[in-house]
């Protein structure tokens, strides 16, 4: 309880973290209470309507099919928040398996994980995405599993390094001497003392599997139509771009606002959890 006080103490005074969470908080609740929120259906035609600037009716204006914007943009913020989420936490498993796994063995062990993410890293990450996407075809269950496949090393460096540094303290060592198990070690005992990077990665990670998933929309190879995201109503709006300009600015408004509220929020959990990159002398 006390540690909890401390930290909302710390996250309430930093600037960069309460920012950032109140703007993902409220993104949460617009993509839960979409369908609250939306007067129209986001697959809803009515070509009498295409094409119409933001008014009264239509907030943000309809497209070339008539389609309400808002409404495709909000229900878009579902999935695009959906496959970042679910890309993210497959990423994270992967990253805490690799890293607990190669630091606390060490040895063979270390240095065949280690290799592998030299591998990985030294194939491009667009490039490898764009082959496995056009290798096992494009829809969303394949955008969360390649974007979580692809963007797991920087996490599983992260998780090697803090469990190098914890793995010879004195209750480590006392765990072993009690005939504890690899595995509960790492579980009970080292994991959960290593999770403060973990923590701002996965805030890091989100924005960037976001950005990712509507890069492949926007190129075709994300969510397909008629699902909406807010990549492939980027890609709606750049035949129309000189005469329909709300149809890339609001999405694009859209995924540079979710961007940067995620970035805020990591930037400052980094501050708090990890008070040697911030000056401030306390640490929760």
């Amino acid at each position: 309880m006390k540690e909890t006080l401390k930290f909302i103490k710390l996250f309430s005074a930093n600037k960069s973290a309460l920012i950032g969470g109140v703007l993902v908080i409220c993104l949460g609740v617009i993509a839960l209470a979409a369908p609250l929120l939306s007067g129209y259906a986001p697959d809803g035609q009515n070509m009498a309507e295409k094409l119409q600037p933001p008014s009264r009716l239509h907030l943000l204006g309809t497209d070339e099919l008539g389609r309400d914007v808002f409404s495709r943009m909000i229900f878009g913020s579902r999935i695009s928040l959906s496959v970042g989420f679910a890309a993210v936490f497959i990423s994270t498993l992967i990253g805490l398996l690799v890293g607990a796994v190669s630091g606390y063995f060490g040895g063979w062990i270390d240095q065949f994980f280690m290799r592998l993410v030299d591998i990985v890293l030294s194939v491009p990450a667009l490039f490898f995405i764009l082959m496995l996407v056009v290798f096992l075809g494009p829809s969303i269950f394949n955008v969360m599993v390649i974007i979580g496949l692809t963007t797991w090393t920087d996490l599983a460096r992260l998780v090697r390094a803090e469990v190098l540094s914890l793995k010879n303290r004195e209750y480590i060592l006392a765990a072993r001497a009690s005939g504890a198990s690899h595995a509960r070690i790492i579980i009970k005992h080292i994991l959960p003392n290593a999770m403060a990077p973990v923590f701002v990665s996965v805030t890091f990670g989100v924005a960037g599997a976001i950005l990712i998933e509507s890069g492949l929309s926007f190129l075709g190879l994300g969510v397909q139509p008629p699902d909406p995201s807010w990549g492939n109503i980027l890609t709606s709006g750049k035949d129309y771009i000189e005469t329909a300009w709300w149809l890339t600015a609001f999405p694009g408004m859209a995924i540079f606002a979710t961007i940067i509220s995620y970035n805020l929020l990591g930037e400052g959990l980094r501050n708090i959890l990890d008070p040697r990159l911030s000056g401030s002398k306390e640490r929760v």
